[in-house]
């Protein structure tokens, strides 16, 4: 181990960009060592990160990734679920790929990961999970259809709800971010436009406002069970 015991471990999903990128950067600054993981994710210089490529659909991605924590550094203290992958069309014109896709990533790479990451979360006497999912799920809007996101984002806001009073009573507590659309790399310069008028406050959310979300909610011993909009009001109405 590279790592004294006192030291807190974050494992990071969808970690390569966007959102995942700047989470993996605060959680450093906040003292955390990280294991990051996607698809393309590359080697990282600093000694208290650790980084690990795979599929997050694929349960023999998360059992690497737990594994790579516990051999590198001993513990997991928070699990971050940022990875995910939204389509947005008309119900009709999904595809069973499209089903197949969204709920492999959404769904099982939840799954795969939360469920292998509970027992070492349990074991820290002082777990944290935060899921990203989607202000649409709550609050649809006509000009996005988003069925695919809502069965799978919404799910993913229920089951934040049931584990955070599963695991209340035993110091492990479960919260969720619902973002507005972000500026990320998933969104071309031109759509930018449009996209913030989605948002009652005009404009598109940044990344580093999503992190700070997580952050918030990393210091928050009180929260559990909260699904935190960070979404320029689209869950407050039109």
């Amino acid at each position: 181990m590279s790592t004294s015991q006192a030291q807190k471990v974050a494992v990071i999903t969808g970690a390569s960009q966007g959102i995942g990128a700047g989470l993996v950067a605060a959680y450093r600054k906040l003292g955390y060592a990280v294991v990051a993981t996607s698809r393309s994710i590359a080697e990282a210089n600093d000694p208290e990160i650790v980084t690990v490529r795979g599929d997050i659909a694929d349960a023999d991605t998360a059992e690497r990734v737990v594994s790579a924590a516990l051999q590198r550094f001993g513990r997991i203290d928070t699990l971050v679920n940022n990875a995910g992958v939204f389509l947005a069309k008309p119900f009709t014109d999904y595809t069973d790929e499209d089903f197949d896709q969204v709920t492999r990533i959404n769904l099982a790479g939840f799954f795969h990961l939360t469920r292998r990451a509970l027992p070492h979360l349990l074991a820290s006497g002082a777990g944290h999970v935060v899921t990203i999912t989607t202000s649409l799920a709550e609050q649809p809007n006509s000009n996005v259809p988003s069925a695919l996101a809502s069965l799978t984002k919404g799910g993913l806001n229920s089951a934040t709800k049931s584990l955070a009073i599963e695991y209340a009573s035993r110091g492990v507590r479960v919260n969720a971010v619902a973002p507005g659309v972000i500026k990320t790399p998933m969104h071309p310069v031109e759509t930018h436009e449009t996209l913030a008028g989605l948002h009652p406050v005009g404009r598109m959310g940044e990344t580093s406002e999503v992190v700070d979300a997580v952050v918030y909610l990393e210091s928050a011993p009180f929260v559990t069970g909260e699904i935190l909009h960070v979404d320029g009001g689209q869950n407050a109405g039109r």
